[in-house]
């Protein structure tokens, strides 16, 4: 075994590093929950999502907050959820799920910012020899979006 205290003289391979970078996240929480946790609405899907919230899965217990009547809900499919979970991180990870009351905070999304009528008729006039449809509104969304935020960039004043 290599001592890792000694000094190593020129470039190291990243993999050497990974270890000494990663012990003190994976000691709070391992590798699958962290997985868990950042694909929880991929995995459980956008309503159980708003609805739930993982919260620790130690010991291959799975807890879950979730608010008012939902713990019931998922009493009900405790099994295919757990499949679900399973299935996306690929191993038997999860073997019983545990439900607690907690009260959700919606997140707060932001308005969108109103787009200047010379931005919307440069990103028309782009797109106006294309035939209607799917791909034209696609393309002017697309040109809206690109030149409206070149309009915020060069409009405003950087500091430093």
């Amino acid at each position: 075994m290599e001592d890792d205290s000694r000094h190593v003289y020129g470039p190291r391979p990243v993999g050497t590093l990974v270890p000494t970078v990663t012990r003190a996240a994976f000691r709070k929480r391992s590798p699958a929950g962290a997985q868990l946790m950042a694909d929880w609405s991929v995995i459980v899907g956008p309503e159980l999502a708003r609805a739930t919230e993982p919260k620790r899965l130690t010991r291959n217990v799975l807890t879950i907050g979730c608010a008012g009547p939902v713990a019931m809900e998922l009493q009900y499919l405790s099994a295919e959820l757990m499949s679900r979970i399973n299935a996306h991180l690929g191993s038997q990870v999860v073997s019983q799920l545990k439900f607690i009351q907690v009260r959700l905070v919606a997140p707060v999304l932001a308005k969108p910012a109103a787009i200047a009528p010379g931005v919307v008729a440069a990103a028309e006039a782009a797109v106006s020899e294309l035939p209607e449809g799917e791909l034209r509104t696609a393309l002017a969304a697309l040109g809206r979006a690109v030149l409206a935020g070149k309009d915020r960039s060069t409009s405003g004043t950087r500091s430093r």
